[in-house]
């Protein structure tokens, strides 16, 4: 009998609700991505492989600037907007401090694109004929990076019916976008679409805070706080350092398969990363939208311990029924997500699935150094992982091809799992006083 209502317990805690909820939009983003990509490789032909890798390598570099454009404050926006929302005062001071932050920044930001556009086209794209993109990703990254913003700032205050419609609205328009793109103009549209679908999503999620209670213009544009600037800046530095670090050794990797082994096979893995990453967002979202500002609010290792707990119960099993799943299905999903020309992508599955268990097993706890702003021991972590990544990459790949990808991303997350055990291992391994 306690054993049943302890799983009613967790069943209907507020994690699994709010989960439910989100899991609407993480399953319509997933939708959409997956039609997005069958359309991307079915319009693209045999350039599909090639088109995906460089919407790969776009994406990650997409990543790097909209970090840098509004300086990494979304997670501690967010976090302080959670932690003062019923006190006007002083959220308004984040509020104001993080648009000043983001307007001169994405100003910024935009400037050097549309300046270094062939640059860039040149490096990331590995064609100057691309240099159009940035100018267009230039000319927009404004709204980009305050549609982000405004989505952090919902989260914070927990209104997730329109956290959710928000993340609905952008999945659906992304997909409008690169389908109407691609066929329209082939891999040049497909990436114009890449940087320009969330510029046009901030018209709506701004209609949908207009009548809300927190929403005033004047608080946005009001007083810089040099306090709030200070405090973000913790989040900023822990954000930066991931929106670098992190898509950078993707970079690395992705370059280094094409280089040594082919574009061709540099799709390939894109495309597993793709799948991968799509049915990861039903975890990592709800995670980001519930656990997150639920671990701000927690202080005493015995309320820590049992919410992590209470995660590691409802998550993992999911997640393990959900890869097993997916293996044992995997020519199916090939055959309804690609073409024929990704039917290698089949032998890259067993290592990706085990390196995503791996991966969110970490997650799980990593989230505490994020929410109590362990600043110095996330942004070690943060190179750690991703310089390991990029090591046991190198050496699996030039032992065993492609597949080595995968192999050296379990065993690049697996490490980080056990560091992450090794870090809060009071947490995990001693069970809190009784009292």
């Amino acid at each position: 009998m306690q054993k049943l209502i302890s799983i009613k317990k967790i069943f209907t805690a507020d994690i699994f609700r709010i989960s439910f909820l989100n899991a609407i939009a993480v399953f319509i983003r997933m939708i959409t991505g997956f039609v997005s990509i069958k359309a991307v490789a079915w319009l693209l032909g045999p350039l599909g492989p090639m088109g995906i890798a460089m919407l790969g390598q776009l994406n990650n570099f997409t990543n790097i600037i909209l970090a840098v454009s509004n300086g990494g404050i979304t997670n501690g926006v967010t976090r302080y907007v959670a932690e003062y929302s019923g006190s006007p005062k002083k959220y308004q001071l984040f509020l104001g401090t993080s648009f000043w932050i983001t307007a001169v920044l994405s100003v910024v930001c935009g400037l050097v694109l549309i300046l270094g556009a062939g640059y860039f086209a040149e490096n990331i794209l590995k064609d100057t004929q691309y240099k159009s993109v940035f100018y267009i990703f230039g000319s927009t990254v404004i709204l980009y990076a305050f549609n982000t913003l405004l989505i952090s700032v919902i989260n914070g205050f927990k209104e997730f019916r329109k956290y959710v419609a928000a993340n609905i609205l952008g999945s659906i328009i992304g997909l409008i976008f690169t389908i109407g793109l691609a066929f329209k103009f082939g891999i040049w549209g497909a990436l114009v679409s890449a940087v320009t679908f969330q510029s046009v999503v901030f018209g709506l999620t701004l209609l949908m805070v207009l009548n809300t209670r927190w929403f005033k213009l004047k608080d946005f544009i009001g007083k810089f706080s040099k306090t709030a600037a200070i405090k973000l800046g913790h989040y900023s530095l822990m954000a930066l350092v991931t929106a670098i670090v992190m898509p950078v050794s993707q970079l690395i990797i992705r370059g280094y398969i094409s280089d040594n082994v082919s574009i061709h096979e540099a799709g390939i893995w894109e495309g597993i990363n793709r799948v991968s990453n799509m049915y990861m967002l039903v975890f990592a979202t709800s995670l980001g939208v519930y656990y997150m500002p639920r671990l701000a609010e927690l202080h005493t290792h015995r309320e820590l311990r049992g919410e992590v707990f209470n995660v590691y119960k409802l998550v993992m099993p999911l997640l393990i029924l959900f890869s097993l799943a997916l293996y044992a299905g995997r020519d199916l999903v090939i055959s309804i997500l690609f073409t024929s020309e990704f039917a290698e992508m089949e032998k890259l599955f067993p290592f990706q699935v085990l390196g995503d268990f791996l991966k969110l097993t970490g997650w799980v706890l990593a989230y505490i150094l994020v929410a109590k702003s362990m600043t110095r021991t996330y942004i070690i972590m943060e190179f750690v992982s991703s310089i390991s990544q990029v090591v046991f990459n190198i050496i699996f790949i030039d032992l065993y091809g492609t597949v080595g990808a995968t192999m050296g991303y379990a065993a690049g997350h697996g490490l980080y799992m056990i560091a992450m055990f090794i870090i809060f291992r009071k947490l995990v391994f001693t069970k809190p006083a009784s009292t």
